[in-house]
């Protein structure tokens, strides 16, 4: 009885290692609830969305104030005022939310002079029977909800901009247009003859700074919300949108099978709808770390360079992460949030 005693307790240990070891690696997790997982190593808004939780807050209010967090941090100049000034030298923000007990969705693209994109976002869900709202329409929804006008450009946005026309506006996103978009600045227009050549490289704003966070939050009962804020990519051409505000795009969440979140080259993996498809994976009963794979190797198929990393949390609890490997990336960082640990902690994934 003694000796089946001793196994019992090697076996007590086990179990706790083989978690760390799954933790450490990235993979998927075993399930406890709730749990916060977001983008990227911005630990401030997954202690935000954490406490917010266990201060009795709702699944949506975790979200909200967990991106809210980075648009105040600006985190890596990526989320939130003075970062990523398009070509014309403004910042523009995107975001959205979503629930999913209901499925309803906010969101709003190119705002502009508002900071609080996430708030401004659930806002269309409370108080109107829209999804997505635009531009500076949205902007003037967003003071007429109580948010103030304000100028989002900063010393550093205005530095950065000036740097980019000092080196004849490179990195840009035109292509096959006169002057030469990869040697001067515009304005720039289309050709006579049109001769087109999509070049497959990997911008240094993707390899070098992040953007987007997003976050899944699911609560003790299981209720999944997400979200995502960002100011988009840096030097795009003004009206530009990209994933984070399309729902199945920069996130997802369903409260019957789970939630992701996306981030990286938007412009790309919008195509592909990497969130909804990798919680329909979930709901198959596919592992979230699996789940994430898949979506990657997906794009991959299309798009073998691109930049890009989904993150994935079923409702059990259990989550994970994917990213694609490419030069310079080829680790992907982000936080979670778990009665399985003692505090919010930074992972890590090896891309694919």
């Amino acid at each position: 009885m003694a000796a089946g005693r001793g196994g019992g307790r090697g076996r007590m240990l086990v179990v706790p290692l083989l978690l760390v070891a799954l933790q450490l690696a990235g993979g998927a997790s075993a399930g406890a609830l709730p749990v916060v997982i977001n983008t990227w190593a911005f630990r401030k808004a997954a202690e935000t969305a954490w406490r917010v939780l266990q201060l009795g807050g709702s699944e949506l209010d975790a979200v909200e104030r967990g991106c809210g967090q980075c648009e105040i941090d600006q985190c890596d100049g990526s989320v939130g005022y003075g970062g990523s000034p398009d070509e014309s030298g403004e910042t523009t923000l995107d975001a959205m939310i979503m629930d999913g007990n209901t499925m309803e969705v906010g969101a709003v693209a190119d705002l502009r002079h508002v900071k609080n994109a996430i708030g401004v976002a659930r806002k269309v869900i409370e108080y109107t029977k829209h999804t997505l709202l635009v531009g500076e329409s949205a902007s003037l929804f967003a003071v007429k909800m109580g948010f103030p006008y304000e100028d989002l450009t900063t010393q550093e946005s205005l530095s950065v901009y000036s740097k980019w026309l000092g080196q004849d506006c490179q990195p840009n996103y035109w292509k096959n247009v006169v002057p030469d978009s990869s040697k001067s600045c515009g304005p720039y227009k289309r050709p006579e003859n049109v001769t087109s050549k999509e070049e497959q490289t990997i911008s240094e704003r993707s390899v070098h700074n992040h953007d987007t966070i997003g976050m899944v939050v699911i609560g003790r009962s299981g209720t999944v919300a997400s979200g995502t804020s960002t100011n988009g990519a840096v030097h795009k051409i003004p009206g530009r949108v990209g994933d984070s505000p399309i729902a199945g795009a920069g996130s997802y969440a369903d409260s019957t099978a789970g939630g992701a979140a996306a981030t990286g080259d938007g412009d790309v993996m919008m195509r592909f709808l990497p969130s909804y498809l990798a919680v329909e994976y979930m709901r198959m009963g596919i592992d979230p770390a699996v789940a994430c794979q898949k979506v990657i190797s997906r794009i991959q198929k299309y798009a073998p360079n691109f930049f890009g990393a989904v993150i994935c949390a079923n409702t059990t609890g259990s989550y994970g992460a994917a990213c694609n490997k490419i030069p310079g990336f080829t680790q992907f960082h982000f936080m979670v949030s778990s009665p399985l640990l003692s505090q919010p902690t930074e992972q890590v994934v090896d891309c694919i």
